[in-house]
């Protein structure tokens, strides 16, 4: 009969045969660009992200409140029903780096999607959703913070 000291032994044995053969799962990585997270403006996050200019439109909503009693943790939420909708950014105009979300969409997924943010101060929130043909559509709200999460 096996005890379990064995059966560990083997476990790790037939692991590492697997690992060396490339039979293991990789682990999985985040696709992200560099240049858009450390973008400063809304200009060049759109262009680090190989998007337009986008333009303000009725069919992106953006969820947030009117005031944030703590900066460290404000919730918003960006949302579409346009069909069509390849990625949703939310971004804080005033924040060191302006892009703090994208979510990629696919047609099975619901272009919906809510999170917290960190905002330094008052600013600017904006919802931007890039289409599959490139165009850029967003929505903005303005978001008043009485106690700053950046580090004020």
């Amino acid at each position: 009969m096996q005890n379990r000291r064995e059966m560990l032994a083997r476990s790790a044995g037939m692991a590492g045969l697997l690992a060396g053969l490339g039979l293991l799962p990789q682990a999985a990585q985040a696709a992200w660009s560099q240049a858009a997270f450390e973008a400063k403006t809304l200009a060049e996050a759109m262009k680090a992200l190989g998007s337009a200019a986008p333009v303000e439109s009725k069919d992106v909503m953006l969820t947030g409140p009117d005031i944030a009693e703590n900066g460290a943790v404000v919730p918003v939420g960006a949302s579409s029903s346009l069909p069509g909708v390849k990625r949703l950014l939310v971004m804080v105009e005033k924040n060191p780096s302006i892009l703090v979300a994208a979510f990629d969409v696919t047609d099975s997924v619901e272009a919906n999607f809510s999170t917290r943010v960190k905002m330094g101060q008052s600013s600017n929130v904006y919802a931007v959703a890039i289409m599959a043909d490139g165009k850029a559509l967003f929505a903005v709200k303005e978001i008043k913070v009485t106690l700053g999460g950046c580090g004020g």
